[in-house]
């Protein structure tokens, strides 16, 4: 074990091309995702948040449960869609990493949508007080608020972020994990791991749980300043 571990720094340190492959897929999937995700559900977050509609009730509820859909199901229905008998074949998506990303939105954008609602529908009242006040009109009440949720979106990008890079089920499916193709961090954990090449699966691992420290290091900051 100490030696595989000694290995795998090495490994590391060596600038090995397979290794920065599989980490250039990984930021492209999740670096893309995450913000396609973040101009999704931003705007859908904060209608729902200060909207005051009928069914409104009934969109959270089905954003809330939509963050816990399994990335599996997720990954199946992709499939379905893109494969060769789906509607959309003549994309010819399946196993790229552009279906990848794709996956991944769908399954982040419902987190991104829910977290954004719960924060501000707690503050816009305030908020809206607050612009009466001032004599605010809506543009500028809607300004104001967005404001206000500044740090919560920061926030809620690095909780995406760190979603999309620890997902495994949905993006195995869909990308297939081909060396130097579609290969992201957790798949090729996964697939070393089983042929037993424990090397590069511990010098994954080790970057993988590197990258999720610094993310909850930055969402604690946010949080912290957001509560002052």
């Amino acid at each position: 074990m100490q030696t595989a571990l000694q290995k795998a720094i090495e490994l590391i340190l060596s600038g090995d091309r397979e290794l920065a492959n599989i980490l250039l897929v990984t930021a492209r999937t999740c670096v893309s995702s995450s913000l396609i995700s973040l101009l999704i559900g931003v705007p859908i977050g904060i209608w729902l948040g200060t909207g005051r509609f009928r069914g409104r009730q009934a969109l959270v509820v089905i954003f809330r449960t939509l963050m816990g859909m399994p990335p599996v199901v997720c990954g199946l229905l992709m499939y379905m869609l893109f494969s060769g008998v789906g509607p959309f074949r003549r994309f010819k998506l399946l196993f790229t990493v552009t279906i990848m990303i794709i996956a991944q939105v769908v399954l982040i954008t419902p987190l991104v949508i829910a977290n954004l609602e719960t924060y501000v529908s707690s503050v816009a009242d305030t908020v809206r007080e607050t612009a009466r006040g001032l004599g605010f009109g809506r543009w500028k009440t809607l300004l104001l608020l967005s404001n206000e949720c500044i740090y919560p979106i920061f926030s809620t990008y690095l909780l995406a972020f760190a979603r999309s890079i620890a997902e495994v089920g949905a993006v195995s499916m869909v990308g297939g994990a081909i060396a130097w193709k579609t290969n992201v961090m957790t798949t090729a954990i996964m697939l070393y791991t089983n042929r037993g090449d424990f090397t590069l699966g511990i010098a994954l691992g080790i970057i993988l749980i590197a990258i999720s420290l610094l993310v909850n290091i930055a969402v604690t900051v946010m949080q912290r300043r957001l509560s002052r």
